[in-house]
């Protein structure tokens, strides 16, 4: 007889609200006081699509909640040199609290190096050695905002992560490699056995079977099928994959890195794309930059 699971669509979108209502009551508190509210600023360098929106949303985000926010344009045609230069600018201004540069970069621009270049006081994407390093050694770190937003609703929800088996699928430096390590901490919501997986797996599915809470993070779109679950997994799909659709008015729908039609069918807990991991990459987000805010005083 087959059994009977909650099926339950982890609406992002309502736990990203929860946080925002919470910092905006922190940003309310510090306008009675008179005091200046949390500052977060971001450069975007070219005309990429996807870029424009992730940072539009987050320009929107500041304003539900409260910050201020600068968004500073720069032509696909900038030197590596001169993007430095704004990069150290805000390293030094005292009224910025934390800053992004929106990834990916023009090719002739070495991403590490700009990356590298960030105060990792004011790296509220987590992208630094510096912080990716404390966050391993469990010191207080800025943690890159998906694996944070992945254990924030970890935490929101409830589910349990003791003793399980967490599978990751997916190696990157933003997503793969620090939700695996957060995953397998000893804390209140981790000390999971951890596996992580790659494009250099051989037979994932032997391994995706075991998960108890099942992590993909590899952009390639439905790559995750029913036949790789067992019933009751918990999965958190981090994948936005842009496939062509000439009946969408957009020319292209988003697709996960999981065929959520058919695997949701045997989960207790899945995350959707869209409406899914994105909203709490951006709510964590504001959260660092709250904390890269308190660290200024």
């Amino acid at each position: 007889m087959q059994k009977n699971y909650l099926h339950a669509i982890v609406r992002w979108k309502k736990i990203a609200r929860e946080i925002k209502n919470e910092l905006k009551e922190v940003v309310d508190s510090l306008i009675l006081k008179g005091e200046r509210v949390p500052h977060l600023a971001a450069i975007l360098v070219g005309d990429n699509t996807a870029s424009k929106a992730y940072i539009n949303s987050k320009i929107k985000s500041c304003k539900e909640v409260g910050y201020q926010s600068t968004l500073i344009e720069l032509p696909e045609s900038i030197s590596e040199e001169e993007l430095l230069a704004y990069v150290h600018t805000l390293n030094n201004d005292d009224n910025i609290d934390g800053f992004i540069v929106q990834l990916p970069l023009p090719k002739h621009i070495n991403e590490d190096n700009i990356l590298l270049n960030i105060s990792p006081n004011k790296d509220v994407d987590g992208f630094h050695p510096i912080n990716l390093g404390k966050m391993m050694l469990n010191l207080p770190a800025f943690i890159s905002a998906t694996p944070k937003g992945i254990v924030e609703i970890i935490k929101r929800y409830n589910i349990p992560t003791h003793g399980k088996h967490c599978v990751v699928v997916g190696r990157s430096n933003i997503v793969g490699m620090p939700i695996s390590i957060l995953m397998s901490k000893k804390s209140e919501f981790g000390n999971c056995t951890v596996t992580l997986c790659h494009s250099g797996t051989v037979d994932l599915k032997q391994y995706t079977l075991q998960a108890d809470i099942l992590i993909a993070a590899t952009g390639k779109a439905k790559l995750i099928t029913a036949d790789m679950v067992k019933d009751g997994v918990v999965v958190i799909d981090v994948g936005i994959n842009r496939i062509e659709d000439a009946d969408d008015v957009r020319g292209y729908h988003l697709e996960g890195d999981v065929d959520f039609d058919a695997v949701a069918q045997k989960c207790s807990y899945i995350t959707p794309v869209p409406g899914g991991v994105g909203l709490m990459t951006v709510a964590s987000l504001l959260q660092n930059t709250l904390v890269a805010y308190k660290n200024s005083k």
